[in-house]
């Protein structure tokens, strides 16, 4: 990632700001294309619901269809709307299909935007080729089919009766059948298998159409699982893919906070609501501007470190709704001083090392980013 500059005087919004999220464009550009390359000549498409994992999809779907993707997908009809209206540029080259189904959203609204639902269960099969007859021609759906995940998708029963009722589909015009892996980070799952002969089983017995089954990590499980369409998220936006292996992907997000106060404790106290961490004197503590209320978890408390330069201070104390406090005192103090940043996620500590601090994934750590932040796009 491109070395985000610390604002000046010149730059008055970061300069207020208490932190700074830089969204390297250019990084999510090349893993699409990395993405894309390791399943040629499959086609991929790019996911990003959750407006684009919380990094802005008005902003980062322009860029995927500049690196070449023509298939996104989201979770809601609103999210929808948002990509296509910053699409309209590549449109109609563009499909957006939406995850969550007809269920969504009003049947209306989909053929008044011109997206695509993912059809899901048989009551939504119904719903869709009632409105196929009601506007006079067929209307584009994917089916899914639940294969294992237990979530969203056609349930067993379901699909046994639309394989015995083909003309449920009638007025559909079906362009994928799909499914969705429940432990593709896991490479050795027994689960994987199973969904891929479950998938296979259901495409041939289903009418003719494209398949598509796997996510970011699913495209590293090898060719047998890339059918026709790739749909990664997450790893577009540097989360690691491949849990038990050197990350891929390009970094996407660096993360800073703004020191407001360093303050020398020379005497044993505790630091933070409840007391949870103590100092035993000689020690100095920097208050950063940033909190759960910034999708900087609470779980973190205690756990995270950040880093000062090349030197890494553990997070002290519990994590509040706007602060932090950090242990500063091994940096020199022209390094730690009111008004520096400190790194939360960046060249020394990637989403994903901050995931784990907090036991959880990328995923959560990325939709979670709050909106206070100044936000720096680089490239695109």
């Amino acid at each position: 990632m491109t070395e985000a500059r610390e604002p000046g005087l010149d730059d008055s919004a970061a300069a207020r700001a208490g932190a700074i999220l830089t969204i390297d464009l250019e990084a999510i550009k090349d893993n699409y294309r990395r993405l894309r390359q390791e399943i040629r000549p499959v086609t991929c498409a790019a996911v990003i619901k959750a407006d684009a994992y919380g990094l802005g999809a008005a902003r980062v779907a322009p860029v995927l269809a500049k690196a070449g993707a023509r298939t996104f997908f989201t979770a809601t009809l609103d999210e929808a709307a948002t990509v296509q209206a910053s699409l309209e540029k590549t449109r109609p080259s563009a499909d957006i299909f939406v995850l969550n189904g007809t269920g969504a959203g009003p049947v209306e609204a989909f053929t008044a935007l011109g997206v695509t639902p993912v059809l899901n269960s048989l009551g939504e099969v119904e719903t869709w080729t009632t409105a196929a007859g009601d506007a006079g021609h067929t209307l584009p759906a994917a089916l899914h089919v639940d294969t294992g995940m237990n979530r969203l998708g056609l349930p067993h029963g379901e699909l046994e009766t639309l394989i015995a009722e083909p003309d449920r589909l009638a007025g559909i015009e079906l362009r994928y059948i799909m499914s969705h892996l429940a432990c593709a980070e896991e490479p050795g799952h027994e689960l994987n298998g199973t969904q891929l002969r479950l998938f296979e089983e259901a495409r041939a017995r289903l009418p003719a159409a494209p398949g598509s089954l796997v996510n970011s990590s699913g495209i590293f499980l090898g060719a047998d699982y890339h059918f026709d369409l790739a749909r990664p998220g997450a790893a577009l936006f540097g989360v690691n893919p491949t849990p038990d292996r050197p990350n891929p992907m390009s970094q996407v997000v660096r993360l800073q906070g703004r020191i407001l106060q360093v303050r020398q404790i020379d005497a044993p106290q505790s630091v933070g609501y409840g007391a949870t961490h103590r100092v035993s004197g000689g020690s100095r503590v920097a208050t950063v501007a940033l909190g759960y209320a910034d999708g900087f978890l609470r779980s973190l408390s205690n756990r995270a470190s950040a880093w000062i330069g090349d030197r890494r201070v553990p997070v002290i104390g519990r994590v509040s709704m706007d602060l932090i406090t950090l242990d500063v005192t091994g940096v020199p103090a022209g390094d730690a001083h009111v008004g520096g940043l400190v790194d939360l996620i960046g060249p020394d500590q990637d989403v994903d090392t901050l995931a784990g601090a907090a036991g959880t994934i990328g995923y959560e750590i990325l939709t979670s980013l709050g909106a206070r932040y100044h936000r720096v796009f680089l490239g695109g």
